[in-house]
């Protein structure tokens, strides 16, 4: 199982593509949180409020779910992170269930 950390401008972009990505299978589940970030930008230093989303997906979905990610995002350089998790075998089983 894959975890993907995405940021996003607000609440409304974080629901917008976490709904898509659920209707199309490709997560079985998001959580999503408010943050604040200071980072970078452009020679800057950036203060902004935004929202963060752990994506549960599959391995095999990853590259999907970067993609369409990627196309639906307003961010120029959008933060998208996986890592592999392994999660209790109850949960996994659910995750492939909804995944399949």
């Amino acid at each position: 199982m894959i975890f993907v950390y995405v940021t996003f401008s607000n609440n409304k972009e974080a629901q917008k593509i976490t709904m898509h990505l659920l209707k199309k299978r490709l997560i079985a589940c998001a959580n999503m949180f408010p943050i604040q970030s200071i980072y970078w930008w452009k020679g800057k230093i950036a203060n902004d409020r935004e929202v963060a989303a752990i994506l549960k997906t599959s391995k095999k979905n990853l590259k999907k779910v970067e993609s369409e990610t990627k196309k639906l995002h307003s961010y120029d350089t959008p933060c998208i992170i996986s890592w592999s998790v392994y999660p209790n075998f109850e949960y996994k089983k659910w995750l492939i269930n909804e995944l399949f």
